[in-house]
């Protein structure tokens, strides 16, 4: 008699995919840093390029290319989308540069206080309410943050810049009625003409990546899967799981990028960054506190109202 093979549930799929997806994202400044000697501006058009391209091909081969076409044709969403746009290549630019100029600590602790700045722009843009810790857990970022721009006698500007453009990306996003890769493939799109003239200024010049051996130009035509794969498993994890979950496995990405910072390209990490690192996963560890117990509370509601329904007393 054999044993059946177990099934992992849609829950446990999801959790998966995320991990993937946040692993992808936490290691992938060891992938740039390969290219850390192509200005950063360039190997974003790459990026772009080879991005549209994978993005492209699979909504092509889904025969959804029409949605991106009908997201474009509509005034106000085209102008959503060019926001966004501008926000994604701001973050992925700055990424990069931070990752070529040895500064990804630096990147890391951006996406560590990105839940915190999330949660203030959803107050101050939604109205929504925040409870007593997460005030608290939003003043220790803060205080970090100052006292980093005490420390070391300027603001964490790269940090702060990556977790408010991606605050707002994530805002824009959300009102967007787009999917996923339909909304990044129209991103990207928009960015393309800028992509193709760096490129073709890059080439003018004669310092084009597209002479620089093949090792260079190999990790820039990945950089399209790299950029969507993770992108398609975090959507795909979106869809099943809960969101306390989904937000507790993203800070697999900063810890990685962190790890990656001090220990693969073993960049300084000072007194001041102790501290400031020590106050933001204090910060974090509240906020994910406030997170579960908001949502035991929620699930109770909803159990005690379906055996409302019911009649069951």
């Amino acid at each position: 008699m054999t044993d059946t093979p177990k099934i992992l549930s849609p829950q446990a799929k999801g959790i998966l995919a995320a991990i993937g997806a946040c692993s992808i994202w936490g290691l992938s400044p060891i992938f740039y840093k390969q290219v850390a000697h192509v200005p950063a501006i360039e190997v974003l058009a790459h990026r772009t390029v080879w991005s549209l391209v994978f993005f492209g091909g699979i909504l092509a081969l889904q025969g959804r290319l029409g949605q991106v076409r009908a997201a474009m044709n509509t005034g106000p969403k085209l102008g959503w989308l060019a926001l966004a746009s501008l926000m994604i290549g701001t973050n992925w630019f700055l990424f990069i540069w931070a990752v070529g100029a040895g500064r990804t600590t630096e990147s890391s602790l951006g996406y560590y206080i990105l839940p915190l700045v999330a949660v203030v722009i959803g107050r101050v843009v939604f109205g929504e309410a925040l409870k007593r810790s997460q005030w608290i857990a939003v003043a220790l970022a803060a205080g970090a943050v100052v006292l980093l721009t005490v420390g070391l006698q300027a603001p964490p500007w790269i940090a702060l810049t990556l977790a408010v453009s991606f605050g707002i990306y994530a805002l824009i996003k959300k009102r967007l009625e787009v999917g996923p890769v339909v909304s990044v493939t129209a991103e990207v799109m928009l960015m393309l003409p800028i992509a193709l003239f760096v490129l073709l200024q890059s080439e003018h010049r004669g310092g084009s990546a597209f002479h620089a051996g093949a090792w260079t130009m190999g990790v820039l035509l990945i950089s399209g899967p790299v950029t969507a794969l993770p992108l398609i498993l975090f959507s795909y994890a979106a869809r099943r799981v809960r969101m306390t979950s989904l937000g507790l496995v993203q800070y697999l990405n900063p810890t990685l990028q962190f790890s990656c910072a001090v220990f693969v390209f073993s960049e300084p990490f000072t007194g001041w960054h102790m501290i400031a690192f020590g106050l933001i996963w204090l910060a974090l560890a509240i906020y994910a506190a406030s997170m579960f117990a908001q949502d035991r509370a929620a699930r109770r509601a909803a159990v005690a109202a379906a055996v409302s329904g019911t009649g069951v007393t």
